[in-house]
């Protein structure tokens, strides 16, 4: 068990510095899936509906609307769905969600590395007593 443990803790590291070091292709890729997302939506594909979850999730999370300037200025006339609309005053300060995901991956990357820190202490803290337990079974004279 602590074997498993040693290898998720290092692929969990790995899998950190990875996504650091590509943090500007991960936020690429997160843009043209969402664009995908809101074609298919858009466009109304027979199966769009997974496709309009994944929309209104970005649009409620990072509260934007629209890939670039003119679909975030016209998506909430064409589709009421899925953009949220509280005011009129939301209607012109609402940023466009590519903008948003920039932000999230330069501005709020320190969350992300808290995060990580966290579970990296977790993994530390079931490492040890996995080997307290191995010890203790092992020094155990009952079986």
């Amino acid at each position: 068990f602590f074997t498993c443990l040693v290898i998720l803790f290092a692929c969990e590291v790995a899998a950190g510095i990875w996504g650091f070091v590509n943090k500007d292709q991960i936020a690429k890729d997160v843009k043209q899936f969402y664009d995908q997302a809101l074609q298919q939506t858009l466009m109304g594909e027979p199966d769009a509906s997974n496709a309009k979850a994944v929309v209104k999730t970005f649009h409620e999370t990072l509260d934007c609307c629209g890939s670039d300037i003119m679909t975030a200025t016209f998506t909430p006339v064409w589709r009421d769905d899925l953009c949220r609309k509280d005011s009129l005053k939301s209607f012109f300060e609402n940023s466009n969600c590519h903008k948003k995901i920039d932000e999230l991956f330069s501005g709020k990357l320190y969350l992300i590395g808290i995060a990580a820190v966290v579970v990296a202490v977790i993994m530390i803290f079931e490492m040890i007593l996995s080997m307290v337990l191995c010890c203790g079974i092992r020094n155990s004279s009952v079986y």
